[in-house]
């Protein structure tokens, strides 16, 4: 099939989430993969908001920023998104703009053939089906499934809507309806990276969570406390403090633990980021990112919050900081995350946005680790004498015992203290073997972060360095450059901090691509990586990164 850009425009309350999820199901449940992104105002009524599908003969795991369809569902909605639909695109609406327009009138649909103006939506996703080529059948199946709980009436009352919905549109398309699509046999997970990062953590190993709901890392939280065969115990804390010093806690008494929450969130938990540097206590903190500062657009999407991450804390201590591209890498990073931290008894952060969080990508299959990584923790019986927790080693690791894990004491302080852990100000000897001892697990850390992926960069005379999320839009925009003659490749970094040792070229141009005004990443790569960056491409009005603009910005 040709590809396919469809945006599902209007209020907020209207049901464009219901219509895109349908359609988006019943596209998979014929075996093509779509791309879903969901662009919403902070609002529960009202606004302008998008659910965006991609679909395609084979995965497209970026958004693109035109519509080859416009399904608007009210007046506003249509005048707001016209300009991004595509000259010769198809708009479908309540009412004619030209001549063009497929007119279905959603809601006396509703009410003409499901008896209620709330099948409106039923008619909407018909009427894609027939711009789309989708059979009515499969659509039909995959509303009965999504509203059979509410019992036969409202199975009957969507059913008619959509496929009067569908006749409508078909009827007005007249010689321009497309042939339907055939069945393929594909099978896709459609997940987007929140969904994966609570079986990922419960999959290595974690048994405590806590949090404090703030957009977009609201839904890990949720996730965790709907699932209880995870084996997580989840605690929503009163506020992001308490969250982590919950489970700095759990960690200290032998619970792998988490937190997830925003960059308001994390600007509260910075102090206790420099405590588990301190106590040497492992800890994951997923930060899902959002434009700032403050409150800033809490449903929008933003990269900025990579130097924050690194940096946040007082003092001088190893920390870990990756950046998930999709969901399957995920789940590498959060188990990752999880085995480095209690390897090197650190805290370990893990950045994603709004975009992962929204997302779903439709990915051929997911795979999960079969074995809990190991604990790293000391044995009891290894230990003569008293136990030092701090103890002084060529690694800068010490063993670590867990509160109650054996008749030895465990002393954990945030002052700065000696080998057992007792407060110390002896500025002589203690103090400066601490720090020591302290930065030596991030110098050997350094050897355990992967490099950058990279893409066609071997010949390539100009290389775009990206971080996290944008790696689909990304690699789309080196496809699409290598089209035109232009000898073009990517480096993607999902492994930060510490900055992995590379041979950089001198007879290449690098690019940053980000999703911020300042261009962090290529900040990064000149203080700490010694490279001299030719550009930078950013974006921070709120939106995902899209190939196109890559292109553009590069013409």
């Amino acid at each position: 099939m040709d590809e396919q850009s469809v945006f599902i425009a209007g209020a907020a309350g209207e049901g464009i989430q219901t219509i895109g999820d349908v359609v988006a199901r019943a596209f998979l449940a014929h075996g093509y993969p779509v791309f879903a992104v969901q662009e919403y105002e902070s609002r529960i009524r009202g606004g302008n908001s998008t659910h965006r599908l991609r679909i395609a003969s084979a995965p497209a795991n970026a958004p693109r920023r035109d519509a080859d369809v416009l399904l608007a569902l009210n007046p506003e909605a249509r005048n707001h998104y016209a300009v991004d639909l595509r000259a010769g695109g198809t708009l479908v609406a309540s009412e004619a703009v030209d001549e063009q327009t497929i007119v279905v009138p959603f809601h006396d649909l509703a009410v003409e053939h499901g008896g209620s103006g709330l099948y409106a939506n039923a008619v909407a996703a018909g009427a894609l089906a027939a711009v789309l080529g989708l059979p009515i059948e499969i659509v039909v199946r995959t509303l009965a499934a999504a509203v059979a709980r509410h019992g036969d009436a409202a199975v009957a009352g969507n059913t008619s809507a959509a496929k009067a919905g569908f006749e409508v549109a078909r009827a007005t398309l007249g010689g321009r309806a497309p042939k339907p699509l055939p069945k393929r046999e594909n099978v896709y997970a459609f997940l987007s990276a929140h969904d994966v990062i609570p079986l990922a953590a419960a999959a290595a190993g974690c048994r405590f969570m806590s949090a404090y709901p703030m957009s977009p890392s609201t839904g890990i939280l949720t996730a965790f406390a709907r699932d209880p065969e995870l084996g997580v115990f989840v605690e929503q804390a009163e506020d992001e403090i308490a969250a982590i010093e919950m489970a700095l806690g759990a960690s200290a008494a032998g619970a792998r633990a988490m937190t997830a929450t925003s960059g308001g969130g994390f600007a509260l938990m910075v102090e206790s980021i420099s405590l588990a540097g301190m106590i040497e206590t492992p800890i994951v903190v997923v930060l899902g990112q959002r434009p700032g500062p403050a409150t800033g657009l809490p449903t929008r999407t933003a990269q900025e919050d990579l130097l924050f991450a690194i940096h946040a804390g007082h003092g001088e201590t190893a920390r870990l900081v990756f950046a998930p591209a999709d969901p399957q890498d995920a789940i590498e990073k959060t188990v990752r995350a999880f085995d480095l931290a209690d390897r090197y008894q650190i805290p370990a952060i893990v950045l994603s946005d709004q975009f992962l969080a929204d997302s779903r990508f439709s990915l051929p299959a997911l795979s999960l680790p079969s074995e809990i990584p190991d604990a790293h923790l000391a044995d009891p019986n290894t230990i003569d004498g008293e136990y030092r927790r701090y103890a002084l080693t060529e690694d800068g690791v010490s063993p670590r015992l867990y509160l109650g894990q054996a008749e030895a004491l465990v002393y954990l302080d945030s002052d700065e203290h000696t080998e057992e852990g007792h407060i110390t100000e002896d500025v002589r000897v203690v103090r400066p073997s601490m720090v020591e001892k302290r930065l030596e697990k991030g110098r050997r850390l350094r050897g355990e972060v992967a490099p950058p992926s990279r893409n066609r960069d071997e010949d390539a005379e100009t290389i775009l360095l990206g971080w996290g999320s944008t790696k689909g839009a990304i690699d789309e925009a080196v496809a699409r450059l290598r089209g035109k003659g232009r000898r073009v490749g990517a480096l993607h970094f999902t492994e930060l901090w510490p900055l992995p040792e590379i041979a950089w070229r001198d007879d290449v141009d690098y690019w940053t691509i980000e999703g911020n005004a300042t261009g962090q990443l290529a900040r990064l790569l000149a203080s700490d990586g010694g490279l001299r960056i030719e550009g930078r491409i950013g974006r921070y009005d709120g939106l995902p990164l899209d190939a196109a603009t890559i292109v553009e910005a590069l013409a």
